[in-house]
């Protein structure tokens, strides 16, 4: 980071709560209820768990979002700026709601039903170009959960690139499944391309990883593929390199786990360290992510991170 920036990454993105429901008995069935005997309310949303973690990494982070002005929208704002996330340019509207995501965990899998609310009323009037100058590196999640925004995402990361920050983009899960971001317009502002191996699929109507990697090697950067137990791999402009998951023998659930992954990358790339270096870190903090409920649990402070990562996966920080 250089001395005129005031933030290592700005986060452009979703806010909601995550109701998250653990140890049930079975994913439910139409007309049927089930029991769950356990419930956690938590910072939710993709971006958020991101920032809020890559924030207790070490990094200076600021965040633009929209939110409601209910309880759920002070739930958000302090969590993340007990966490040392910057939340000057989170906007409060009180014409909406803030989202809401229910989450079913059964067994390493899970469902989710959201509620955008004030997540679709973020526009790009509302990324404006001094909060970009305020840091010198973008990171933007989720988004086909930004009905607001994604008309203009290539024009986000455009403005993003002609203002001299580096960019990241997860494009994480399409909920109508229409995958409707033409990435061959998208991917030559992004620096750093972070979906997981389902996403990429979807994108590139290809069934393997080689395969959809060559569909956007004509137009991409760097290209990170998130691929759960079998780990994730990267294309750096000329080879692919894998890197193996560290496996938790005891997995709380899985809910941020490629959130967690993504900061981790983040941190060590904003900090110019080898493309390599940054995979095997982000497969770490991954893997961190599993150990406690929703996506923040584990990340409360870097001292439990370190001390997770030395007793569960004998990495030292």
């Amino acid at each position: 980071m250089t001395g005129a920036k005031k933030f290592n990454v700005i986060v452009v993105g979703e806010l909601n709560i995550d109701l998250i429901l653990n140890k049930i008995a079975a994913f439910p069935v139409m007309g049927k209820e089930i029991l769950a005997d356990e419930m956690t309310v938590t910072l939710g949303s993709s971006s958020a768990i991101f920032a809020n973690n890559l924030s207790i990494l070490g990094s200076k982070v600021t965040y633009i979002g929209k939110v409601g002005t209910d309880n759920f929208a002070n739930q958000v704002c302090s969590t993340l700026e007990k966490s040392g996330v910057d939340i000057n340019n989170i906007i409060k509207t009180p014409d909406f709601l803030t989202g809401l995501t229910v989450a079913l965990n059964y067994d390493n899998d899970r469902a989710m039903v959201t509620y955008p609310g004030a997540m679709n009323e973020l526009k790009i009037n509302d990324v404006t170009d001094e909060a970009l100058n305020s840091a010198s590196h973008m990171h933007l999640s989720s988004v086909f959960l930004q009905e607001g925004l994604k008309p203009d995402v290539v024009q986000v990361f455009k403005k993003a690139k002609e203002l001299g920050l580096t960019t990241s983009f997860d494009p994480q899960w399409d909920p109508h499944e229409k995958w409707d971001v033409n990435l061959k317009d998208l991917l030559p502002y992004v620096d750093v391309f972070l979906p997981n191996e389902s996403e990429l699929q979807q994108f590139t109507s290809r069934s393997s990883i080689d395969e959809a990697l060559e569909v956007i090697k004509p137009y991409c950067n760097v290209v990170v593929v998130k691929n759960g137990v079998e780990g994730a791999i990267i294309w750096d402009g000329s080879k692919i390199v894998k890197q193996k998951a560290f496996l938790n023998e005891s997995v709380k659930d899985a809910i941020g786990a490629g959130d967690s992954f993504n900061s981790g990358f983040i941190f060590q790339y904003t900090n110019k360290r080898p493309l390599t270096k940054c995979l095997e870190f982000a497969a770490l903090t991954g893997a961190i992510n599993t150990t406690g409920a929703g996506g923040t649990a584990a990340f409360e402070t870097i001292e439990k991170v370190k001390a997770t990562a030395k007793e569960r996966f004998n990495f030292t920080i």
